[in-house]
């Protein structure tokens, strides 16, 4: 079932009375296993090489709660894998889908078709041109749209050139997206520009979200304490700085760290680098318990 055929993703969060339930890490995941490459590509070629892990992660996040799983393509995107010596970008990009397809089933689950940043995450000074940055975007999520994707998940999205095209591209196509934002400790991009005024120029291109990703707890809770949230919102969070102790401890640790985010009413939650299904499964815990209350 696509719900996106019958209302806006993120009513349905309000409909279900609860914010909807996103995957965690897969790239980081993979890492761990040392699977990844060390060029460009990243994680991509894990799809061509070692689908099973690609198709096992999923199902372990479908498992854990997840309502949202977000397909393998953090570096399928045309740019990234050009820099690797790859041309044929939408072989990868098929692949990717055509595991999360599988791992749905005939689940009630969205495929989030991620498009990340063109160059790498954390890159204030970049290498592509405004050309190709046009074209790195397009084309990718043309591609995600093409395979299957329900809605693009923008994510760690930092220069607002890249955000404008992105948001540009989609409105004018009726393409279903989210931009997930990724900002410094002085709530700008990298490109310089204030967080706050950043999401008060995607408005106007009416995302289904507007995310926040690969920060820490604290960082989110100094913009939400700086800004009125009058959109649907999300977030998932960077674990890597996580006690390891701790979380060995307490399989809840992430759900503890959000716990109080919950009052400000997001639309989606999940965990971003350095989680895991776990991670998952107690913020599935966390909103049953609250419901159940």
């Amino acid at each position: 079932m696509n719900f996106l055929n019958e209302f806006n993703l993120f009513s349905l969060s309000k409909r279900i009375n609860r914010p909807l339930i996103l995957d965690g890490a897969m790239g980081s995941l993979m890492e761990q296993k040392g699977l990844t490459s060390k060029d460009y590509s990243w994680s991509a070629k894990v799809n061509m090489y070692n689908p099973e892990v690609v198709l096992q992660i999923h199902k372990d996040y479908i498992n854990a709660g997840a309502d949202i799983i977000t397909t393998n393509t953090f570096r399928t995107n045309p740019y990234a894998l050009k820099q690797a010596g790859i041309d044929v970008f939408k072989n990868y990009v098929k692949i990717a889908m055509n595991l999360a397809l599988e791992a749905k089933e005939n689940l009630p689950i969205l495929i989030a078709g991620s498009n990340p940043p063109t160059e790498d995450c954390y890159q204030t000074q970049r290498k592509a041109t405004k050309k190709e940055l046009e074209l790195n975007h397009c084309y990718h999520i043309e591609s995600l749209v093409e395979y299957g994707a329900d809605f693009i998940l923008n994510e760690t999205q930092s220069h607002l050139d890249e955000i404008k095209i992105i948001c540009e591209f989609c409105n004018k196509n009726n393409i279903p997206f989210v931009i997930s934002l990724y900002f410094t400790e002085d709530l700008r991009l990298l490109s310089g520009e204030k967080i706050i005024e950043v999401i008060s120029f995607i408005k106007n291109y009416n995302p289904l979200c507007i995310s926040f990703n690969c920060i820490t707890n604290s960082l989110l809770d100094k913009l939400t304490s700086n800004m009125e949230i009058d959109f649907n919102w999300g977030f998932y969070l960077n674990l890597w700085k996580k006690s390891e102790s701790e979380n060995n401890k307490r399989n809840n640790f992430y759900a503890e760290l959000i716990r109080d985010k919950l009052s400000l009413s997001p639309s989606m939650i999940g965990a971003c680098c350095g989680s895991n299904p776990n991670d998952i499964k107690s913020i599935k815990e966390l909103l049953d318990e609250r419901n159940n209350t």
